[in-house]
């Protein structure tokens, strides 16, 4: 697994080792003693898959503490782009974005430490997107920040989404308090 450092700190992309054979390919998407051995102790008690249309944008979603998350990310079908947002108030980062592509042709996993919204856009049809997570779904602790939000700034590279109603209620970043 070779781990590449973003300049938001803990916000790391993984590229596992993938076995090719005459029968297609195999890797490991996740292995606990691997992850430690890179410095990332989390603990995965949740795991989610959605099914986007090419233009969807899904977030930028977290969950406040108690009940914050930790996510590692990846693509099963298709590709996105994904963004996380470094929420975390006494980070020299805070307000800052980063992204990656990912796709099932890349293999690339995201790892997005607490503190950060997360985010994508589908860039294929029937784009399949695979998270785990180390907290489980709470409502109560739910937030979501607009994707559009003109301080972030954001290219999303689509003039015109489709993002749900829920999404389109998201805070502004000017208005959002930040809790991590």
């Amino acid at each position: 697994m070779q781990l590449t450092i973003t300049p938001l700190e803990g916000l790391v992309i993984l590229k596992p080792a993938i076995y090719y054979d005459n029968r297609g390919y195999f890797f490991e998407s996740y292995h606990k003693n691997t992850f430690q051995d890179l410095g990332i102790d989390a603990v995965f008690v949740q795991e989610n898959q959605s099914c986007s249309s090419k233009g969807v944008i899904r977030g930028l979603h977290f969950q406040n503490p108690p009940h914050a998350q930790a996510k590692l990310v990846r693509v099963v079908k298709g590709s996105v782009m994904d963004v996380a947002v470094d929420l975390r108030k006494n980070s020299s980062t805070y307000g800052q974005h980063f992204s990656v592509e990912l796709s099932d042709q890349n293999h690339l996993l995201f790892y997005l430490p607490i503190g950060f919204a997360h985010g994508f856009i589908a860039l294929e049809e029937e784009t399949i997107f695979n998270y785990l997570c180390t907290d489980f779904y709470h409502k109560e602790s739910e937030g979501a920040i607009r994707f559009d939000d003109p301080i972030l700034n954001i290219n999303w590279n689509n003039p015109t989404p489709l993002v749900n109603e829920k999404d389109l209620q998201g805070v502004s970043f000017l208005n959002f308090k930040s809790m991590f």
